[in-house]
Formats: structure tokens, sequence, C-alpha cells
């Protein structure tokens, strides 16, 4: 398993999720409307690609404690460490489910001594 993740496509449109304005249009009527609808396409967009680096990074710690190599589970979690709070900040996931993951990988990768 490779441990490079290419953070620089993590904002990059990805066409398979352009399907509510592209297939079918907006319902929307006003102009502001109109606009927040685009918005929260455009949100949902960079959130889904944030989401999926953000359990990218988790999935690498459990693969390195499944592993059993704890310097390498020791990394993945200070780096998982770092996206979840930076998700946390970004308003994607919630302070407290934010707090209660790095415990529960905090705690598999301290039963591993």
């Amino acid at each position: 398993m490779s441990n490079n993740v290419d953070n620089n496509n993590i904002y990059q449109d990805n066409t398979r999720f352009l399907f509510i304005t592209e297939r079918f249009g907006t319902m929307a009527n006003t102009a502001q409307a109109k606009k927040r609808a685009r918005q929260a396409e455009n949100s949902r967009i960079r959130n889904a690609g944030q989401r999926s680096n953000l359990r990218t990074f988790v999935k690498k710690v459990i693969a390195a404690i499944n592993a059993g190599d704890k310097e390498l589970a020791g990394k993945a979690y200070q780096a998982a460490v770092a996206t979840i709070d930076k998700a946390v900040s970004k308003g994607l996931i919630h302070k407290n489910k934010a707090a209660r993951g790095k415990s529960r990988l905090n705690n598999k990768v301290r039963a591993m001594a």
C-alpha cells in the first residue's frame, strides 16, 4: 500500500458527481436560489473529495495496525489526526466525532505494544 497521497487533486472537479445541475438542471426560480444551488453543488463535490481523503488516512492507520507495524502506524496516526482536525476546522465533521475517532485510533495504536 502506497503512503503517498496526491493532495493536489483533492479539489479538482470530479465529473461523476456532477449530476444534479448537469443532467436535470436546477429547480430554482430566482437568481439567488440558482446561485445557492450552484454553491451547494460545488460544496457537495468539494466535501466528497475531502471526506474521501479523510477516510483514506484513517484506513492507512488501520492497515498499518493490521500489518503489525507500530512505527508506520504511529506515523499514519499523526497524519490522520492532522487530517481529522483539518476536517473539523472546515466543518466537514463535528468536533465530537473527530475526538471519538482520534481516541479510537489512538487506543488501537497503543494496544499494539
